[in-house]
């Protein structure tokens, strides 16, 4: 006990979110220190690192043929057990720039659907990656924590994270996930679902980053009253060659209509599924929404309108995870208690 103290003192323990599309790492002491796209590009001969993150992320799409650019998480679950494993090692090492001697104690949140053998898989590549200690946490849990909801209490407490492999639904209480549902659709669908719609109705290849910024430029849930449009450029599959167009709101509110419904009938299953007393308390204090699909346009407003419950999406929902993860890190006994063993 008396060294694990000593440990304490001379090691940064980490909170990390292991997300789809980003990686957060927070630090005690210091608060949120990392936040990169969870992105791995290795060379396919000798499988040499060659960017992890922020800089990986900016190669995808226009890598050469010996160079492979990976997402180690895929649905929220570990894809790539090697990437996964140097993208860890990379991020702890870059935090802590390996001054302290001392291995760091490490807690994660995963998705709430993870099996026994991704769990193991998270474990190990943390461990690989010269954790002293690995605590996993459910991360509907995490993000309740992270926003402040009061997790403790006999109240039934509702949360949806959007993130960007899957959507996790729970109800809350007494230190406990009472019900939760896990679907994987989240961003990364609503990007597929922007392309596969541009394919179709114009002919046009874009990638997935073009997606991604008319998902965060125009994309919306509901109709607004001045429907915002953009130019942007593809490969036509008819000529072969390059062109630009303009899209509005109207058409990706259609396009991403099927990853949305989606979500709001995973919402009315878990309400369906909820013990009536802690039903009774959601009616009161509403569902709050977090990780960054909370951010879509009109979200908020279209799950309200369809299940008549106040919405909130909470403040700064990307970092609702790795917040409420970093503030395990001063409560170990809480941690405890709702770690998945």
């Amino acid at each position: 006990m008396f060294f694990n103290n000593i440990l304490g003192w001379f090691s940064n323990d980490l909170a990390i979110d292991l997300g789809t599309a980003n990686t957060l790492v927070f630090v005690k002491g210091k608060g949120i220190v990392c936040d990169e796209p969870s992105v791995v590009v290795i060379r396919k001969d000798n499988k040499r690192i060659i960017a992890v993150g922020a800089d990986a992320k900016k190669m995808l799409g226009k890598t050469p043929a010996n160079i492979m650019t990976i997402r180690p998480m895929k649905d929220g679950v570990i894809a790539d057990f090697d990437a996964t494993g140097e993208m860890l090692k990379y991020f702890i090492t870059k935090v802590h720039n390996r001054r302290s001697f001392v291995s760091p104690r490490v807690i994660i949140g995963v998705p709430s659907g993870i099996t026994q053998v991704e769990q193991r898989a998270v474990k190990d590549a943390a461990q690989a990656s010269g954790a002293r200690e690995v605590y996993l946490i459910e991360e509907p849990m995490a993000a309740a924590v992270g926003v402040g909801l009061p997790v403790g209490e006999p109240y039934g407490n509702m949360i949806v994270d959007i993130g960007g492999g899957t959507t996790d639904i729970a109800v809350i209480s007494l230190d406990g996930i009472v019900y939760s549902k896990a679907v994987r659709v989240g961003g990364d669908k609503m990007d597929e679902a922007i392309m596969a719609y541009i394919k179709r109705r114009y002919n046009l290849m874009i990638g997935d980053r073009t997606a991604e910024q008319i998902k965060i430029d125009i994309g919306s849930a509901m109709e607004s009253e001045n429907p915002r449009s953009m130019e942007i450029k593809g490969r036509d599959l008819i000529s072969g060659i390059p062109k630009t167009i303009t899209i509005n709101e109207k058409e990706i509110k259609e396009a991403l209509s099927e990853p949305v419904n989606i979500i709001l009938d995973t919402i009315k299953i878990v309400l369906e599924n909820t013990p009536p007393e802690l039903a009774a308390d959601i009616v009161d204090r509403g569902i709050i929404l977090a990780g960054g699909g909370a951010l879509l346009s009109g979200l908020d407003s279209h799950i309200r309108e369809e299940t008549g419950l106040p919405v909130i999406v909470a403040d700064d929902p990307l970092t609702a995870v790795v917040r409420g993860v970093g503030k395990m890190l001063d409560e170990l006994e809480l941690l405890k208690k709702i770690a998945i063993n």
